[in-house]
């Protein structure tokens, strides 16, 4: 899959430094060569020979190292490769690549490059959710930067949530979305993610808990897999993913003239959390209260973007796939939704209060198919989407 590439893998100083070991391995695996550099925070963790004799290749640490310098400068170092790969991107490299920094060779050959730039970020929860952090990621998005994860899990420290270097495979994964040979390259594929909003009158409107994390998160997946991603969200409270054709609606009849639009696809995934009804006798301006008693709303049903797309006679997704979120009788009601809108697949999910799935951070879900149903472990929505999208990868091959 990258036979003939060649990857900058710039190695940060953090405990999931462990595995850009695995990392230089599996690229080289997939043909790939790796040329390793280390920042000095890095060679507490893995050491220069390691890496070294798993690329095959000399390791660079020293910006004013005379010998490297005469070989082969670090002007020329930075622009050789196919891309730049930094795994882990902990929070000082983003700091400094954020800032403009360049105090040593790491933060001076980012600087330097022209060629794409992956990182796959790592650091304590805090730290990640920390202003400054936050307000670097989005620089770096703004800046054109590629991100793979964090993903959500238990980390060293001993604390659990965002910050978890993304898994290897995903890296690789990634990588090759950014070379445009992931498994999805040349597939089109549309994802609709969050709430709609149903307007009452200009203030007010009908919505629902829905966060557009999980929405996001495939789009994401998909995307690092090489597919052109169609994102058509709703005002859902994370921001649209980086590298992938963003429409942003309101309503569900907005979003299913968007979805239309956007085609032909070769898969659509439903994960939005559309409205079942609009009010049909919305005001054009606030409602106020008076003496006659409480205003009479009319509700109508809004269209079913779901059943739509997946009943079309022509340009019909290969693969549709629908999200079934649900508080009781899961399984059953789920496999009847998929029989009634005539999908290929659905996820299916318990949004029960109790779960604190609808707008969390995690999700379990089972995936039916005409296969029959398989349910997966509790997980991050990170890696709920990772999961997704590589099963669509195999569908759609």
């Amino acid at each position: 899959m990258l036979a003939g590439k060649r990857i900058l893998l710039i190695i940060g100083g953090g405990i999931a430094a462990f595995k850009s070991l695995d990392l230089i391995r599996r690229l080289r695996d997939q043909g790939a060569t790796v040329t390793p550099v280390l920042t000095k925070a890095a060679e507490e963790f893995v050491t220069p020979l390691s890496a070294s004799a798993l690329a095959a290749e000399k390791v660079y640490r020293d910006l004013f190292d005379l010998t490297d310098e005469a070989e082969m400068g670090h002007i020329e170092l930075s622009r050789a490769a196919d891309l730049v790969v930094v795994a882990p991107a902990t929070a000082d490299l983003m700091g400094k690549m954020a800032g403009g920094l360049a105090n040593d060779l790491a933060s001076t050959l980012l600087m330097a490059t022209d060629k794409k730039v992956l990182i796959a970020p790592a650091m304590n929860v805090r730290m990640f959710l920390h202003p400054a952090t936050q307000r670097n990621i989005a620089t770096l998005k703004d800046d054109g930067i590629l991100f793979v994860g964090p993903d959500e899990g238990a980390m060293a420290c001993g604390e659990f949530g965002p910050g978890r270097m993304a898994e290897v495979p995903e890296i690789v994964a990634a990588v090759g979305a950014a070379l445009g040979d992931g498994p999805l390259k040349g597939k089109h594929i549309i994802v609709t993610s969050g709430p709609t909003h149903e307007p009452i009158d200009p203030v007010r409107y009908i919505a629902n808990r829905s966060s557009g994390a999980q929405g996001t998160a495939l789009a994401r997946a998909l995307s690092a897999l090489g597919a052109q991603v169609t994102f058509v969200t709703g005002p859902a409270d994370v921001p649209p993913p980086a590298g992938v054709r963003v429409e942003q609606v309101q309503t569900a009849q907005q979003m299913l003239a968007a979805v239309q639009a956007a085609l032909p696809a070769d898969a659509a995934v439903f994960a939005a959390a559309v409205a079942d009804w609009r009010v049909a006798n919305a005001a054009d301006s606030k409602m106020k209260k008076t003496k006659t008693g409480l205003p009479k709303l009319e509700f109508a049903e809004n269209p079913d973007i779901l059943a739509t797309i997946s009943q079309m006679k022509q340009d019909r997704p290969g693969l549709v796939v629908g999200f079934a979120a649900e508080t009781d009788d899961v399984l059953a009601n789920a496999t009847a939704k998929r029989a009634r809108k005539g999908c290929d697949w659905i996820v299916a999910n318990d949004v029960s209060p109790e779960t604190g799935i609808m707008g969390g951070a995690e999700n379990a879900v089972t995936l039916i198919s005409d296969t029959g149903a398989d349910s997966w472990p509790r997980m991050g929505k990170d890696q709920v989407a990772n999961r997704l999208a590589q099963l669509m990868a195999e569908a759609l091959s």
